[in-house]
C-alpha cells in the first residue's frame, strides 16, 4: 500500500482525539496503512524493570494511528493540504501544495 504521507513530513490530524494537531511523522509502516506522528496518539506502557531500564515504571509514548487520519500540513499557507507532483527542469520529480503551489 503506498502511502500520500512519507517519513520527517509535517501531518495535521483530522478525525479522532488528536484532531487539529500539528506534527512531524517519525515512522511509516506501509503494509498496515499506519504513521506515527510526534506527540500525536500518546499511549502509556507499563514496563517492568530490566538492565536497560532498572527504575521500570509507566513509560508515554506515540502508538500508530491510520494514515487516513491524517493529511499533510504546508508550513507556507498555514492549513492542511493536498499534493501534486511537479517535474523540474532537471527532471527531479517534487511534491507540491495544491493551494499555494510551493514545494513541500
Amino acid at each position: 500500500m503506498k502511502l500520500h504521507v512519507k517519513k520527517n513530513d509535517t501531518v495535521m490530524v483530522v478525525s479522532g482525539k488528536d484532531k487539529g494537531k500539528v506534527g512531524e511523522v517519525l515512522a511509516v509502516m506501509p503494509k498496515t496503512g499506519r504513521v506515527i506522528v510526534k506527540d500525536v496518539n500518546i499511549v502509556s506502557k507499563h514496563e517492568k524493570p530490566s538492565k536497560s531500564n532498572m527504575q521500570g515504571g509507566i513509560i508515554k509514548t506515540e502508538a500508530p494511528i491510520y494514515s487516513s487520519k491524517v493529511m499533510l500540513y504546508c508550513k507556507n499557507c498555514k492549513t492542511v493540504t493536498r499534493i501534486s507532483n511537479k517535474i523540474k527542469e532537471d527532471g527531479t520529480k517534487v511534491r507540491v501544495c495544491k493551494k499555494c503551489s510551493k514545494e513541500l
